[in-house]
């Protein structure tokens, strides 16, 4: 203990106001040194309920915190490790292993799969239109590149869904889609038209059920929104990077019902990812399904999708309506 007189007046006791002293310690009982660290608490100590209940408080709001912690983490990545080893459900089929091989080698080598097909055909409009393209899962505006300058080169005005990489379907998501929709639509003073691949085609079509004055017409491009959603090689890709179950989004509801504008669905038999019945739909779900022989990554940029997205835009988009109760070649994917 420190000798009485080099005590500094503020280590005495008794020169404290009676506002600081501590329930249950009488400051003038202790010694000057020993009354000191009971007032400033020592580490591991508490020193008062009051301090306590806030270093509780403190531990519940960061055992709280979303995403903090590694045990926070593993059990999110266990969640959606459960959902991607999900059996594939029974009497679902899914397109072949060797289409699937095909779709790597037009993924790794695009340049080849164009220079095999020739020079591209694109119709020119008498009547452009204004053009929305959407992305499919996974990918990024950037990988229908070729369909935006192909399309737009023809004439018509062309914009992307403005929202970067589709990395699944979300409320927040869809909400900023349709704000987008709703923007260029003004921009444009006119309807426009979705064209949506894959994924983006089944975005396409939920937005055109909510937003049928500021869409004139849907396209999809093997986009799965017909049968069970399990029906492509990609569903489990889709639980562990979204999250979600392919058929629990957190939007949308009935995907094969169909928009209440017309809506044109085009599939491919050499699709390796979504199988051709649930990109072509069933009479009813659509006005007209397309066949294009293109893989399913060639959707995006092939010269035989673009040359058919060109062919549809070039048209009225009335003139598909009235195909809507019949059934032709083109409809059968097993024709």
């Amino acid at each position: 203990m420190m000798p009485e007189l080099l005590q500094p007046d503020y280590m005495k006791p008794e020169s404290l106001p009676s506002s600081h002293a501590l329930p249950g310690i009488d400051a003038n009982a202790l010694p000057a040194r020993q009354w000191a660290d009971a007032s400033v608490g020592k580490p591991g100590e508490q020193a008062g309920p009051a301090l306590a209940r806030k270093r509780d408080k403190t531990r519940e709001a960061r055992a709280e915190r979303p995403g903090k912690g590694f045990l926070v983490l593993f059990r999110e990545w266990q969640r959606r490790h459960s959902l991607a080893m999900r059996p594939q459900p029974q009497g679902v089929s899914t397109p072949a292993s060797r289409l699937l091989l095909k779709e790597l080698a037009s993924l790794a080598a695009p340049a080849a799969f164009r220079m095999a097909y020739g020079k591209m055909d694109v119709a020119t409009p008498e009547e452009p239109r204004a053009v929305m393209l959407l992305p499919g899962f996974g990918s990024h505006p950037w990988r229908m590149a070729p369909m935006h300058k192909a399309l737009a080169d023809a004439g018509h005005s062309v914009t992307d869904w403005g929202l970067g990489w589709n990395m699944g379907a979300s409320e927040d998501r869809f909400d900023r889609l349709l704000s987008r929709i709703r923007r260029v639509s003004r921009a444009e003073d006119r309807k426009i038209v979705l064209v949506g691949w894959s994924l983006g085609g089944v975005f396409a079509r939920e937005a055109a059920k909510q937003l049928p004055d500021h869409v004139e017409m849907v396209v999809t491009m093997g986009s799965p929104f017909s049968g069970d959603m399990h029906g492509n090689n990609g569903w489990r890709l889709y639980h562990a990077i979204a999250g979600h179950p392919v058929d629990e989004p957190p939007v949308g509801g009935e995907f094969a019902q169909k928009p209440p504008v017309p809506t044109i669905a085009m599939w491919s038999a050499q699709d390796g990812v979504v199988h051709r019945h649930c990109a072509c739909g069933k009479v009813g779900e659509r006005d007209l399904a397309l066949p294009v022989r293109c893989t399913h990554m060639g959707f995006a940029w092939h010269p035989a999708a673009i040359e058919a997205v060109s062919r549809v835009l070039a048209r009225s988009p009335e003139s598909f309506t009235h195909l809507a109760t019949q059934q032709k070649t083109g409809d059968n994917p097993d024709s």
